[in-house]
């Protein structure tokens, strides 16, 4: 019992946290100052994104810095994970209605799955078609520091960080999160 409300409680602390995260004042100048070369690298809102090398479901190598000069909704999932199940078909959505501008780039948690054949069978059944890549040492995850499943960071054509959503997110959050990167 007493478990069971200590797990209540920090689950509605995460989600405060994240509604929280989400409605505070953005920072108008962070597509600015990227664009002067006056951002540094971090994992906050305004900061660019720390670029990074992973091997895609293909063996193909993938860097984060490939995308540049597109929108890129970089999205952090474990097929174990049940807000990851409910987000994939936006996801999916997203990218097939806007895949000319915007980038979905899905970072596989491997680390933590119960087996790397998991993920195969998975990008299947939900029909994703955007990248997919593989973080089998758990590095990309600790760079971003990456808590709460899903995680997506919302990242501009400059490669600047401009959302952070911790938990899954919709289509119409989506679409909202890209109209605003505009």
């Amino acid at each position: 019992m007493k478990k069971s409300l200590i797990g209540i409680i920090a689950l509605l602390l995460l989600a405060g946290y994240g509604v929280y995260d989400y409605t505070k004042p953005k920072d108008t100048l962070q597509t600015d100052n990227a664009v002067n070369g006056q951002v540094s690298v971090g994992i906050n809102r305004g900061e660019a994104a720390p670029n990074f090398e992973l091997v895609d479901t293909y063996g193909e190598p993938v860097h984060l810095s490939d995308f540049r000069g597109k929108k890129v909704l970089l999205n952090f999932w474990a097929t174990w994970c049940p807000p990851c199940r409910v987000e994939m078909p936006h996801m999916q959505n997203i990218y097939e209605d806007y895949k000319d501008k915007v980038v979905i780039l899905g970072v596989n948690l491997t680390t933590t799955e119960a087996s790397m054949e998991d993920v195969g069978p998975f990008v299947e059944k939900y029909g994703l078609t955007f990248p997919i890549v593989l973080d089998e040492q758990g590095e990309i995850m600790q760079t971003y520091r990456v808590v709460a499943y899903p995680t997506t960071y919302a990242i501009d054509r400059d490669g600047v960080i401009q959302e952070i959503f911790r938990g899954a997110i919709d289509y119409r959050i989506m679409e909202q999160t890209l109209e605003r990167m505009d």
